[in-house]
């Protein structure tokens, strides 16, 4: 009866650590994969590195930014977006 428990107890404990730990992140990744989907051309972005610049192309992995006031453009990866900044 005694190991029953102790097993019971172990499951329970990582039953408790997945829910705190290991879900919110699955659901923060779920999110941040979705919004680097939706993006749309006229997006303002910040990307990984600190770039902000705004969508102006896009092609299956890689996005086209424009940069600065010379409007200088940067060919960039999808999974290099960080956040949206504001949308149109």
């Amino acid at each position: 009866m005694g190991q029953l428990t102790t097993v019971l107890i172990y499951v329970a404990i990582l039953g408790g650590l997945w829910f705190v730990m290991i879900r919110p992140q699955q659901k923060k990744e779920k999110a941040t994969q979705k919004m680097r989907n939706e993006v749309a051309d006229g997006d303002e972005i910040v990307t990984i590195g600190g770039i902000y610049g705004k969508i102006i192309s896009q092609k299956d992995d890689t996005i086209t930014i424009e940069v600065g006031a010379d409007k200088v453009k940067l060919k960039i990866a999808r999974w290099a977006i960080a956040r949206v900044e504001n949308t149109k």
